[in-house]
């Protein structure tokens, strides 16, 4: 039998391999993850959080999971935005893990938030659990994204609802030509000076340009079984937010 492969940037590799590989990148940048987003995308990350949660519109007492989680970015919002509620931060990453359980102790949000090492393909969760699932800056990192949308699927309670924050493509020629020199030019060399480690980033700026764009990723959305499925872009594209809800 030939092995399946997948892409790992622009390189290809076995899917086994890729899984590992990712965990690699991000234990590597886990202390500076946080001070790397805000000087590749100039702190408008921070703007495209703030709206996903102005879409997700937070109601307390919901239960989110949030995949990829990393640092707790997105649960610390939700939470704050909810008012109350419990937030499941789950990661492939142990030390980005470990990261966000240090802010969430500087920010006093220890008791609603739980931190789990788990797999976006294969959830530790019963059916039926959560209120929200978001991921954000991660899917494009899972070995098989259409499993990960599944698996979102099947932990959702019936009425809950998806929301993915991702890298996409811009419809305008010129402005990916323009960001791709960025992209390529200067974000690893961020990385080396920031967080000592050009690879990694350049690894990140290839899986942007791997994933699919924003019409093939909502049919993806779809085909895993939500409803009222759509997209909106975010700065010309160059981010974008999908929701689906589980009807």
């Amino acid at each position: 039998m030939t092995e399946k492969t997948t892409h790992f940037g622009f390189e290809t590799v076995p899917e086994a391999e890729k899984a590992g590989r990712v965990q690699g990148v991000f234990g590597s940048v886990a202390s500076k993850y946080d001070v790397m987003n805000d000087a590749m995308s100039l702190g408008i990350h921070r703007l495209w959080k703030d709206a996903m949660m102005d879409w997700l519109a937070p109601r307390p007492g919901q239960r989110l999971l949030d995949v990829a989680g990393g640092t707790g970015d997105i649960s610390f919002r939700f939470l704050k935005r909810a008012g109350s509620g419990n937030a499941t931060v789950l990661d492939l990453t142990e030390p980005m893990l470990i990261e966000g359980r240090k802010r969430a102790e500087a920010e006093q949000l220890g008791t609603s938030l739980d931190w789990v090492v788990g797999d976006a393909m294969a959830l530790p969760f019963e059916d039926n659990t959560f209120d929200v699932y978001t991921i954000s800056f991660g899917i494009r990192n899972v070995t098989r994204p259409a499993e990960a949308l599944a698996e979102a699927y099947r932990v959702l309670r019936p009425g809950g609802r998806l929301m993915v924050l991702e890298f996409s493509q811009i419809p305008n020629d010129l402005m990916q030509k323009v960001y791709d020199l960025y992209s390529f030019k200067i974000i690893p060399r961020m990385g080396q000076a920031i967080a000592g480690d050009r690879d990694s980033y350049q690894y990140l700026v290839e899986s942007i340009r791997q994933f699919p764009d924003q019409e093939t990723f909502l049919q993806m959305v779809r085909d895993a079984g939500f409803e009222n499925a759509k997209y909106r872009n975010l700065t010309m594209g160059i981010a974008c937010l999908h929701s689906g809800w589980k009807i």
